[in-house]
């Protein structure tokens, strides 16, 4: 039987969005999957034919017309059980991923989400080891402010200061940015990129469309192989084609 064409199914790249990665016993926000349910999805990836990558390379490779069996895998805010949790069940799958980070609140917690626990974030130290083990680091703001209701000095700071900040932390610089809870507008996507970003993570960008406004896909503690299934394929059927990508 022939390979499914993978090319046909996936018009818009498909990018899983993860945040924490550990017990899941008190989680209303449904941020949180175990590592035991990372390892179950990544070994329905691998069983489709598919790969978790980062954002770099999934981008670099669907601008050349390739990559069509590459997906996305994305970690949201930089808590600090990716190095202890995650990263151990990425590195078994052979996967890589991009870790949005959070400068202005290194060694911190979610302190945004006024429900469920307490969860720490990664440190500068932690933040270089994820960059050192070949996860791609990105801004995910300076502090998890909402970009389309922040004046002009706050937007300036999330997007511009955050990537010199990180900047300087790697030596690096920083080509992502994830927008804090996964909202989007015109002038937010604008900031985004005139802060030099090459390209942009949100959830549902509407109307905008571009590497600024990528769309992608929430994966919880309840998405097993069937949910899997769904998302995979309405994903392709409800997103337009992003512009700029092959």
């Amino acid at each position: 039987m022939a390979a499914p064409d993978n090319r046909r199914r996936s018009s818009v790249p498909w990018v899983a969005m993860y945040h924490s990665v550990n017990d899941c016993t008190e989680d209303p926000y449904r941020i949180t999957v175990t590592p035991e349910r990372l390892d179950k999805q990544l070994t329905w990836l691998r069983r489709r034919g598919l790969h978790g990558v980062s954002m770099a390379r999934l981008l670099a490779a669907r601008a050349e017309g390739r990559g069509h069996d590459l997906v996305g895998l994305t970690f949201d805010d930089g808590y600090a059980d990716f190095l202890t949790e995650a990263l151990p069940v990425l590195r078994r799958h052979r996967c890589t991923a991009t870790l949005f980070v959070l400068p202005g609140r290194l060694g911190g917690d979610n302190a945004w989400d006024p429900l469920g626990p307490r969860k720490p974030l990664l440190t500068a130290d932690g933040i270089r080891r994820a960059a050192d083990e070949g996860v791609e680091i990105g801004s995910h703001g300076l502090t998890h402010v909402d970009l389309t209701k922040a004046d002009d000095l706050t937007l300036k700071k999330e997007t511009v200061d955050s990537r010199a900040d990180l900047s300087a932390l790697l030596g690096t610089e920083i080509d992502g940015f994830c927008y804090p809870y996964g909202t989007i507008d015109r002038r937010a996507m604008d900031a985004v990129r005139e802060a030099g970003y090459g390209y942009g993570c949100a959830i549902d960008p509407g109307e905008l469309n571009g590497l600024h406004a990528l769309p992608r896909v929430h994966i919880g503690q309840d998405d097993n192989t069937l949910r899997l299934f769904l998302k995979y394929r309405l994903h392709g059927l409800r997103r337009r084609p992003v512009e700029g990508l092959r």
